[in-house]
């Protein structure tokens, strides 16, 4: 049976669109917000509303939630590509090639980290969401890398807490367009959804807090590779600040790449890999770090942006 809910909205949100803010107090995802709202299952002071409207303090937000379903587990799936870095009984770090996505999500069809680790015969942790269990970060499905996959709930529970409170280490190499001047600094400015687009991000007055630290590598004549340290690890972070300074990622079409150049160098992705990943071991609690190196079309790339 659905269930019919209703709440006033607080003085925090007070104009936050009305996904955002049916997020927040209903406890679902934005996604599923949107599709409420795009059902007309979602009304502001009696009245149908869309899902892009703000909502003002004191409004009375109602929302029809369907009954719950029960959960399906990832579908179990060989992955191709997918490199298992080290394996103990606390966590597996898996290199994630592109292309694949870090678990199931609406909409998605292709492979997942989840689903290669469960065909591969790999039992991890039940804590979280049921389509993301044991998934404490994820890379976007176009960036490849280094990703860390938890077996147990102490593992888990101790692995979310130490990304909550930034003690893990997380290196990017990226190739940015330009030259980025000075050639090393500090991108701080606040993370939220696209105004317009929502299937991108963009720098907004009230986004979340989000810090990028860069470093020029090497510069060549079109572009620079760069090496990426993150205080904090909002959606598509790195992508979005790189195209904030006018320096997007090579072969990132969504954020504003020049096509022209990413077909020159033969990409079809963003040039954006996760070189590095560095905790402290759940289990021992000693540091770990890993490493991977760049897949072929990167490394074939940055050849030819090196050598033109």
């Amino acid at each position: 049976m659905d269930e019919h809910r209703a709440l006033a909205v607080p003085d925090g949100l007070e104009g936050e669109r009305l996904d955002a803010a049916l997020a927040r107090l209903f406890g679902i995802s934005r996604t599923r917000a949107a599709e409420l709202a795009a059902a007309g299952a979602v009304s502001l002071d009696g009245a149908p509303a869309a899902k892009s409207a703000r909502v003002s303090a004191g409004s009375w937000l109602e929302v029809e939630l369907p009954a719950a379903r029960p959960a399906v587990p990832a579908p179990s799936e060989p992955v191709p590509g997918l490199v298992v870095v080290h394996d103990d009984e606390d966590l597996v770090v898996v290199d994630k090639p592109v292309g694949v996505a870090a678990h199931p999500s609406p909409g998605w069809t292709g492979p997942t980290v989840v689903g290669g680790l469960a065909a591969a015969g790999y039992r991890i942790a039940t804590s979280g969401a049921a389509e993301r269990q044991g998934v404490v970060h994820r890379l976007d499905v176009g960036t490849s890398g280094l990703m860390v996959v938890a077996k147990s709930e102490r593992a888990y529970a101790l692995l979310k807490r130490a990304f909550k409170e930034r003690r893990v280490t997380k290196t990017y190499h990226a190739l940015a367009q330009g030259h980025p001047d000075p050639s090393r600094g500090t991108i701080d400015a606040p993370i939220g959804r696209h105004p317009s687009a929502d299937h991108r991000f963009a720098v907004v007055s009230g986004g979340k807090p989000s810090v990028t630290h860069y470093r020029t590598l090497e510069a060549f004549r079109h572009a620079s590779l760069l090496e990426i340290d993150l205080e904090t690890g909002r959606t598509h972070q790195i992508r979005v600040h790189l195209a904030a300074i006018r320096h997007p990622c090579v072969g990132d079409l969504t954020y504003g790449a020049d096509p022209v150049l990413a077909r020159r160098l033969g990409l079809t992705r963003q040039w954006l890999h996760a070189c590095r990943l560095g905790f402290e071991h759940p289990g021992s609690g000693q540091p770990v770090e890993y490493a991977s190196a760049y897949p072929a079309d990167l490394q074939h790339a940055l050849d030819a942006v090196g050598a033109g």
